[in-house]
C-alpha cells in the first residue's frame, strides 16, 4: 500500500468494473501541482530524448540493414505517445479526476498493445527471413547508453506517480523500464551479430520482452499497475 502523502490522508477508490482499489492520496493543492508539474517535466524530458533515439536508431538501422534497430527506433515514438498521455493527464485540472485516470490507463495500455504488435511481428519476420544484418557500432553505443539511463528515468516517473496515486503515471514508467530490456536485447544481439555472427539473438529475445510488455498493457487495462521497475 502507497504510504500516505504528506500532509494528506489515503483514499482508496473503486476501480471502474474491478471491484479493486487504488491509492488515492489527498494532497495539498501546492503539492499536487508541484508533483504534476514534476510528472510533466519527466514526460517531456524523456520525450526529447526517445526523439534523439528515433533518429539515431532508424539512421544506423538503414546504413547497417538492421530491422532490430529500425524497430528500436519506432518504438521510442510508440513510447512518446504514452508519456504524451501522463502529460494530457496533468494538464488541464484534469489530474485529480477519477475519470481521466483512468482514459488514461487504457491509452498507455493501447500504447503497450503497440508496442507488443511491433516488435513481434517484426522479431518474427527477421527471424523468418533469416535477415543477417551488418554489424552497428553506432546501434551498439545508443544501446549502451539508453540500458542503463531507461531505469533511471523509470524510477522518478514511478516515484511521482505513487506520491500521486496514479497508476497511469505508474505504467508509463514501467513502459521505459521495458525499453531498457529492449536495449540490452539489441546490445546483445549487435554485439553477437558484430563478434559471433549471431544474427537471430536480438529477435529471439525481443519476443520474450514482448509477451512481458503484453502483461504490462493488460494489467494497465484492467487498472492495475506494475510497481516493479
Amino acid at each position: 500500500m502507497a504510504e500516505p502523502a504528506r500532509g494528506g490522508l489515503i483514499q482508496l477508490t473503486p476501480l471502474a468494473g474491478r471491484g479493486e482499489l487504488l491509492a488515492r492520496p489527498t494532497l495539498d493543492p501546492v503539492e499536487r501541482a508541484r508533483l504534476e508539474r514534476r510528472a510533466r517535466l519527466l514526460a517531456w524530458g524523456g520525450n526529447a530524448w526517445h526523439l534523439v533515439e528515433f533518429l539515431i536508431a532508424v539512421g544506423a538501422g538503414v546504413v547497417a540493414g538492421s530491422v532490430a534497430l529500425v524497430g528500436f527506433g519506432i518504438d521510442s515514438l510508440i513510447e512518446s505517445l504514452a508519456a504524451f498521455v501522463v502529460i494530457w493527464l496533468f494538464s488541464g485540472g484534469r489530474g485529480s479526476s477519477e475519470r481521466a485516470e483512468r482514459l488514461a490507463q487504457r491509452l498507455i495500455a493501447v500504447s503497450y498493445f503497440l508496442l507488443v504488435a511491433y516488435i513481434a511481428v517484426e522479431a518474427t519476420l527477421t527471424l523468418a527471413a533469416g535477415d543477417k544484418p551488418g554489424a552497428s557500432w553506432v546501434g551498439i553505443g545508443l544501446a549502451a547508453v539508453t540500458a542503463p539511463t531507461m531505469p533511471l528515468l523509470a524510477r522518478a516517473k514511478r516515484k511521482v506517480g505513487n506520491r500521486l496515486g496514479s497508476s497511469a503515471t505508474v505504467s508509463e514508467a514501467a513502459q521505459n523500464q521495458i525499453c531498457a530490456y529492449l536495449s540490452i536485447a539489441l546490445l546483445a544481439g549487435l554485439l553477437a551479430n558484430a563478434l559471433l555472427g549471431w544474427w537471430w539473438a536480438d529477435p529471439a529475445a525481443a519476443l520474450v520482452i514482448a509477451a512481458l510488455a503484453a502483461k504490462e498493457g493488460r494489467d494497465s487495462w484492467h487498472g492495475k499497475s506494475c510497481d516493479c521497475c
